[in-house]
């Protein structure tokens, strides 16, 4: 033991890498039997609802995934088929896995999809994008939009995620819960976006759209990749090399919120006795004849704003869902563009993190539609009018 332990203190360096090693693997094998554990509790619960018997005359419940292999570096497929598939398997469904190749696919196929129990997104932001805007395209829309619409966020973005599933730094009990929360069918009412373009086809949204110097900044972040941490605030800065102040000019109408519509019954009433629709008829018949009043509906006021900004963000209010509410806006932040270079790099690379972020003095404004017109020199929609419509 003597021995031992001087061979120990003679190779100090080796032992303190060694020891460090093995807590490291040790972290890491622990990490992973816990998310065992995670995934084994979330097919046992699974497996409860696949035991229940149908029905004769029933049939099994259809899902159709949206699986966008790219999304999270290339990882989604090992995440979903790891993690979310044995849950969807062992639920009794029957479950269509549809691959996407390229970008826009999705909606492609949506078009020419036949009906289906539940739509199921796995990937990030933009692929959900893509099913929202596939669905609302459809002809016979106003039937294929009731299917309900089931999200497993596998993407690097997934701003809808806090919304609908509690937030958690691991990242398999997040899929799992996701998957779970589709398996038992608990759903919740979204805003959507209908961005209308002068030529193109109207594409949906349910968070929002960006326009400005801080979203043009954020996408060029991973063309700083060899600067590791300091790719974010490397990104702003060599954006304020190439033009400062940078300000955005534009003109945007818009009018205010509406009152939300109430929701239709998910089931039909049953039809009155044929004694009550005979007494119906009959107090119609007989009733007073009331004059008629002609009352207009009073025109909607749309007001103008000249705007100068460094940002522009037209958001719903999924992030902070209030079912409670009677009216449907869209939040309009028009973000100043008085910001300094410092303000900008550090603001920035916080936007990158937390999108919501907003400069201080930001004008905000309520709307239940806009339009938006940009200068024709810009390389970019020329005339974009927005709607907002509740799904």
């Amino acid at each position: 033991m003597t021995v031992f332990f001087k061979t120990l203190r003679n190779h100090w360096k080796k032992t303190t890498a060694g020891i460090c090693l093995l807590t490291w693997g040790g972290h890491w094998l622990y990490g992973k039997h816990c998310d065992n554990l995670l995934r084994r509790a979330a097919c046992q619960e699974a497996q409860v609802f696949g035991n229940q018997l149908i029905p004769p005359n029933a049939q099994v419940k259809k899902a159709t995934v949206f699986l966008n292999p790219a999304a999270c570096r290339g990882k989604a497929r090992t995440l979903f088929e790891k993690n979310a598939a044995p849950i969807l398997h062992l639920s009794g469904m029957d479950v269509t896995v549809v691959k996407t190749d390229y970008e826009g696919q999705a909606k492609k196929l949506l078009e020419l999809m036949e009906n289906t129990d539940v739509i199921i997104v796995a990937g990030g932001d933009g692929t959900l994008q893509e099913v929202i805007t596939g669905v609302l395209r459809r002809a016979d829309e106003a039937s294929f939009s009731k299917i309900p619409i089931g999200f497993i966020p596998l993407g690097q973005t997934s701003s809808l995620s806090p919304t609908l599933f509690a937030e958690s730094g691991n990242k398999v009990q997040h899929i799992t819960d996701a998957t779970l929360a589709i398996v038992k069918g608990e759903t919740v009412p979204l805003d959507v976006l209908q961005i209308k373009g002068e030529k193109e086809q109207p594409v949906f949204a349910v968070t929002g759209l960006r326009w400005g110097s801080f979203r043009d900044a954020g996408v060029k972040v991973s063309k700083y990749w060899y600067l590791g941490p300091l790719k974010t605030k490397a990104a702003h800065f060599f954006s304020t090399l190439k033009e400062w102040p940078q300000t955005h000019q534009a003109s945007i109408s818009y009018t205010g919120p509406t009152e939300r519509p109430p929701r239709a019954a998910d089931e039909t009433p049953p039809r009155p006795s044929l004694y009550r629709r005979i007494l119906r008829r009959l107090a119609s018949y007989w009733a007073q004849p009331q004059d008629a009043l002609s009352q207009e509906a009073s025109p909607e006021v749309w007001k103008e704003v000249q705007l100068s900004t460094i940002e522009l963000s037209i958001t719903t209010r999924n992030s902070q869902l209030d079912l409670t509410s009677k009216e449907d806006f869209m939040n309009i932040c028009i973000e100043p563009d008085t910001v300094s270079k410092g303000d900008f790099i550090t603001i920035g690379s916080r936007k990158v993190r937390d999108p919501k972020l907003r400069v201080a003095g930001t004008e905000c404004l309520q709307a239940s539609q806009c339009t938006l017109l940009l200068p024709e020199d810009l390389e970019t929609v020329f005339g974009m009018a927005l709607s907002f419509p509740v799904v």
